[in-house]
């Protein structure tokens, strides 16, 4: 009998509001890798390691202050019971590191990422300071739930695992790749209320398709992202 191997990356989320994540899950590229047993996601209400008759996850911030702040309790309990001494935590937040496409790249190396998911105030600073391995920003934004940045992260990680593509070849020249943005794409009809498709790309010139391409990309950088170029 042959074992079916496990899934290359399994992502454990921890939220306080699992079903945000449920509906993406099962929808597109992410639901066909589960299915093809690429990878595992599994999203997991954080109010089940919570203690007391109202599994309380939150109180309010020492010294004062607006809003609350997710307890350390639950996030340890949760952590120490799901993850292996292999296993990933992500926080994610809004100072973390920036999630870019080199970072993607090396997620995608992993085998089992547990992400935390804030919400409020954030979480009590002693579970960053000693349960998690990297925190990580989706932007210079703040989210009312951190479930929809792990979405992004789980997203953004799992297109780079062989497989999860139909074309793995569309890696290749997406936005940020080479430190460049996407050329610009078109598809049927060839004109479309008096607006044309450039010449070249119905040309069937290859050599020439891919330098038109490649001049694209570096305009549209410098107009719209210079500082990808000073890198």
């Amino acid at each position: 009998m042959i074992r079916k191997m496990g899934p290359l990356l399994r992502f454990d989320v921890l939220s306080l509001f699992p079903k945000t994540l449920e509906g993406f899950i099962g929808e597109s590229i992410i639901a066909r890798g589960i299915d093809n047993g690429l990878i595992e996601v599994n999203s997991l209400d954080l109010r089940r390691w919570a203690d007391g008759k109202h599994r309380e996850t939150d109180d309010r911030p020492f010294g004062g202050g607006a809003g609350m702040v997710m307890k350390p309790e639950p996030m340890f309990s949760a952590v120490e019971e799901i993850a292996e001494d292999s296993s990933t935590v992500i926080y994610m937040a809004p100072d973390g590191e920036k999630l870019t496409t080199p970072l993607c790249k090396e997620l995608a190396q992993e085998k089992h990422i547990v992400v935390l998911s804030g919400h409020y105030e954030g979480v009590d600073q002693r579970v960053r300071d000693n349960l998690v391995t990297r925190e990580i920003s989706v932007g210079d934004y703040v989210l009312t739930n951190g479930t929809l940045s792990a979405s992004i992260l789980i997203d953004a990680v799992s297109r780079h695992i062989p497989g999860m593509l139909g074309d793995e070849d569309s890696l290749k020249d997406e936005s940020f790749e080479d430190q460049l943005l996407a050329f610009p794409q078109y598809t049927r009809p060839a004109e479309f209320r008096g607006m044309k498709v450039p010449d070249v790309l119905l040309s069937g010139n290859h050599s020439q398709i891919s330098k038109w391409r490649e001049s694209k990309r570096l305009e549209k950088t410098q107009r719209l992202r210079p500082d990808l170029l000073k890198n």
